[in-house]
C-alpha cells in the first residue's frame, strides 16, 4: 500500500484552477520528483499534501488514514514533513536552538531524546560545527541545511522538498544531493519539487509533471523528459 495516495484533488481560487484532479501515489521509501514551469502548481501541491490548504475536492490518504480535513500540526505529528523554497528559521535563534524548538513541537518524541536526535540531525546535515550560530549569520547553503534539518527534526516519514537546490553553485548543490541521498537510504520517503533537473534526477526514480495544475505525465526520468509534450510545454523546446 502507497504510504501517500492523492486522489483527484482539486482547488481553485476564484476562475483560476491551481489544482485539476490531481492523482498520483508515493510508495514507501520511494523518492519521486515534481516538475514543471512556474505556476504549474508545484507549491500548491506542497500546500495540499501539509493542510496549509484546504481541497476544494479529492481525498489524501496517508499511511492508510484519511488526512483529507486534517489540519497541518495532525500532518506534521503524523510524519509529514517539509522544506519551504525561502528558509523560514527563527533568525534570532542559534541553529541548535532552531531544531529543538522544531522537534518539541513537531514530533512525537519524548523531551529527554529531542537534544539526542538534533544532536545526530546536526551531524547528518554537516551543521554541526554552526550549532551555536545564530541562523542570521548563516550564508545559503547553511541555511538550506538548517531548513532540511528542521524538518528532519519532526521524525516524518514523508519529507516534502521545495527547490531546496535553488540558487546553489554546482559544488554546493553536489553536497546538499549527498546529504539527501543519505537521508533517503535510511528509509524516509521523499517527494522534492526542483527546477536543478540534474540534481533531482540523479535522487529519484520517477517525475511527476504538472501544467496548469494537471499531472501531464507520470514515469521514469528518462521517459518523461524524452515526452514531446514535456518538452515542449517544460523545456520551451519546439518539437
Amino acid at each position: 500500500m502507497p504510504i501517500l495516495a492523492l486522489d483527484q484533488l482539486s482547488k481553485s481560487f476564484g476562475a483560476l484552477k491551481v489544482a485539476d484532479n490531481v492523482s498520483f501515489a508515493l510508495e514507501k521509501g520511494e523518492a519521486l520528483g515534481v516538475i514543471g514551469p512556474n505556476g504549474a502548481g508545484k507549491s500548491t501541491l506542497f500546500n495540499l499534501i501539509t493542510g496549509n490548504i484546504r481541497v476544494d475536492s479529492g481525498t489524501i490518504l496517508f499511511d492508510g488514514s484519511d488526512i483529507t480535513w486534517q489540519p497541518p500540526m495532525a500532518r506534521c505529528l503524523a510524519g509529514i514533513g517539509r522544506t519551504f523554497q525561502i528558509p523560514q528559521p527563527f533568525r534570532k535563534l542559534t541553529v541548535f536552538e532552531n531544531l529543538l524548538v522544531a522537534a518539541a513541537f513537531g514530533s512525537r518524541r519524548p523531551e529527554r531524546d529531542v537534544g539526542d536526535r538534533c544532536a545526530d540531525i546536526l551531524v547528518e546535515t554537516g551543521l554541526l560545527s554552526r550549532a551555536n550560530q545564530p541562523a542570521s549569520s548563516l550564508g545559503l547553503l547553511q541555511r538550506k541545511r538548517l531548513e532540511l534539518a528542521r524538518a528532519l527534526a519532526t521524525d516524518p516519514k514523508i519529507l516534502l522538498l521545495d527547490e531546496i537546490a535553488g540558487g546553489l553553485t554546482d559544488g554546493e548543490c553536489s553536497e546538499l544531493v549527498e546529504t539527501i541521498r543519505a537521508i533517503h537510504r535510511r528509509g524516509v520517503s521523499i517527494i522534492w519539487v526542483e527546477h536543478v533537473l540534474h540534481a533531482l534526477t540523479s535522487v529519484v526514480g520517477r517525475l511527476v509533471v504538472l501544467h496548469f495544475g494537471r499531472v501531464i505525465g507520470v514515469g521514469d526520468p528518462d521517459t518523461i523528459m524524452a515526452s514531446r509534450e514535456v518538452r515542449e510545454i517544460y523545456l520551451g523546446i519546439d518539437v
